[in-house]
């Protein structure tokens, strides 16, 4: 079930209020300008009820009725002023804020390209995915109108107040008192609500997360019927959702409530104080009617900073979740420091390696190998043995926890990781296909190339045989993850890919595991070329397509067991020997007796596997 995942460290207001500032510094042209606007707007709204008061102690009560038209033009024009300003900052204001938004956005995505994959195995893309679009979304309420219609709202309130005092100081009092708790109430309120925010957004990055793979695996899902698990799960975390904007409902409802309690006990004080004051004559009708207005002019902004303190305690809670992705430490953080990668030999070195995703549990335990420039080393060995591990390392996706990984006589943790990567090619097992055309997705190991370098590598992996079969060939979509074609097709994809990269160090982790013998037939022989005078891993449950290389490394328990070619390890009938004999013998049973022993095949399939 999806459940929030405890540990979660509290708001460093901090750095929060430092990283809002920094936001707000971007944008001080446009938010300086959008306050002068706010103070504009707010300027005029008080001649409203100057007006109101003329009206009620000139024009009605002295009787100077050639006011009248004065005080109406005086009130269209201010109420056009309000107008326009109100525009003008909506454009603006609005403007910087979505700006903002973009620029954040581009910066978080980028760092989190820059984290190691390690951060990606284990956190869900739906959480990453909220981090960077949803997050980012909430600080409109930070650059747009919410700060400066808190900075307005307090200068407007604190004009009122002046005014208010003036007219009647004891009325003015009663007043702030109401006002006072009403405050103490609202500062409650955000404490016990702004927690709440942060909590339904990590469940709403959790049930995202959660769907997100549901959906991209589908197929697995409906195979083991297991959509009613799905359907629990993702009610589970809807619900806590629910919970959780239930209270922050709650919550916002409450402050509203408060604002209409005090809203009314304001009103009493009015009526109670204001009119016997009128009554007695220390105010005038006038007064009474300009003090009312102002008093709603002081509690108005107090209301709205209720609204916009919410809307920014939701900001404060997007900001600090980004704050934490953004505080880990990319791969390439010391890439200033690390001595440039020119082009390669590829002589490869693993120097005593031992690694461990967890630190307690190597995986790898003492690994000693070389691989010369130019030469193909094909690891084999049961599931779990540490293959795939071992290569990941040579592409720089870890670093060892014990000795060293050397490349052309140099450790590969001192070399930038950008200018090494760019000398690879990968063929992974899970081959990944953006949703796009079929050239587009070969030529993604090289942007430049044009359709002739694509044509060229696709005939090479054999794709053209059923390229041509689509009516719109190369310009076909491939769909998401490249759903549209089969298994064997997007591993030739894949492989057209990589040759296109024209890589020094080749990594094949079982690249024609896809191919039906015929197809992985027609692929040899391009592969054999591209290996030349390229360093390639070669990762294969088939024996058969590793027979050319020229070590053959046998891993057991994260150790090399065995090394020498296809012939040496054949007659020192040891590890290799048994595994090539176990598979040779239920091809040769598959052969005679087709589907006979499947059960077997199942569990054979991967022995010399990942």
């Amino acid at each position: 079930m999806l459940k929030i995942r405890p540990g979660k460290r509290p708001i460093r207001w901090s750095i929060v209020w430092i990283e809002t500032f920094d936001l707000l510094r971007h944008h001080w042209i446009r938010l300086t300008t959008g306050l002068a606007l706010m103070l504009v707007a707010s300027a005029t709204a008080f001649v409203i009820p100057w007006a109101g008061k003329q009206l009620v102690d000139e024009v009605i009560g002295a009787g100077r009725h050639e006011l009248l038209t004065p005080l109406a033009l005086l009130t269209g024009g201010a109420t056009f002023v309000l107008a326009v300003t109100t525009f003008g900052l909506s454009q603006l204001l609005g403007v910087a804020a979505q700006r903002a938004i973009n620029d954040l956005r581009k910066t978080v995505q980028t760092h989190v390209t820059r984290l190691p994959p390690k951060y990606f195995d284990r956190t869900q893309s739906g959480a990453l995915i909220s981090r960077i679009m949803t997050d980012a979304d909430g600080i409109r309420n930070l650059v747009g109108n919410g700060i400066v219609q808190l900075i307005s709202g307090i200068m407007t309130a604190l004009i009122a107040l002046g005014f208010m005092l003036w007219i009647n100081p004891m009325m003015t009092l009663w007043v702030l008192v109401v006002l006072s708790v009403f405050g103490i109430g609202m500062a409650i309120a955000f404490s016990i609500i702004r927690p709440l925010f942060r909590e339904r957004r990590e469940i709403n990055a959790q049930v995202t997360g959660r769907l997100n793979e549901s959906i991209n695996g589908i197929r697995i899902v409906k195979a083991y019927t297991a959509e009613p698990f799905e359907q629990r799960a993702f009610s589970g975390g809807v619900d806590r959702l629910f919970v959780k904007i239930a209270a922050t409902i709650t919550g916002s409802s409450a402050t509203a409530a408060m604002a209409k309690v005090a809203g009314g006990l304001i009103a009493v004080i009015l009526i109670l104080i204001g009119g016997r004051a009128t009554l007695n004559g220390t105010m005038t009708p006038g007064d009474l009617i300009w003090f009312s207005m102002l008093t709603f002019m002081l509690a108005a902004p107090i209301t709205q900073i209720a609204s916009i303190g919410t809307q920014i305690s939701e900001a404060f809670a997007g900001l600090d979740r980004i704050r934490e992705v953004m505080q880990l430490t990319p791969e390439d953080a010391d890439e200033a420091e690390r001595e440039p990668c020119p082009p390669i030999r590829g002589d490869i070195r693993f120097e005593n390696v031992t690694f461990g995703y967890d630190p307690d549990a190597p995986v790898l335990k003492d690994i000693n190998l070389e691989a010369p420039a130019g030469s193909t080393v094909a690891l084999v060995g049961s599931s779990g043995a540490g293959k795939s591990t071992l290569v990941s390392l040579a592409m720089a996706f870890h670093k060892p926890q014990k000795g060293r990984v050397v490349i052309d006589g140099k450790n590969l943790s001192d070399l930038r990781i950008r200018d090494f990567r760019s000398q690879l090619g990968v063929v992974l097992q899970e081959n990944f296909l953006f949703d796009g055309t079929i050239a587009e997705n070969i030529a993604f190991a090289n942007p430049e190339a044009d359709i002739n370098d694509v044509k060229r590598v696709a005939k090479l992996a054999h794709c053209d045989v059923f390229i041509k079969e689509f009516p719109k060939g190369y310009d076909t979509i491939v769909g998401e993850r490249g759903i549209r074609l089969s298994g064997g097709q997007r591993q030739r994809i894949a492989i057209a890919r990589a040759l296109l990269a024209e890589p020094r160090i080749l990594i094949l982790d079982e690249a024609t595991s896809s191919l039906d013998s015929e197809s992985e037939q027609m692929i040899q022989d391009g592969l054999k070329h591209l290996r030349t005078g390229r360093t390639t891993f070669v990762i294969a449950h088939r024996l058969s397509t590793i027979r050319s290389a020229d070590e053959i490394l046998v891993m057991e328990g994260g150790r090399i067991v065995e090394r020498g070619t296809h012939d040496t390890l054949l007659a020192r009938h040891g590890r290799y020997r048994e595994l090539h004999d176990k598979q040779y013998q239920l091809e040769h049973e598959r052969f005679v007796n087709p589907g006979e022993h499947f059960d077997e095949d199942l569990d054979e399939v991967e022995t010399l596997g990942r």
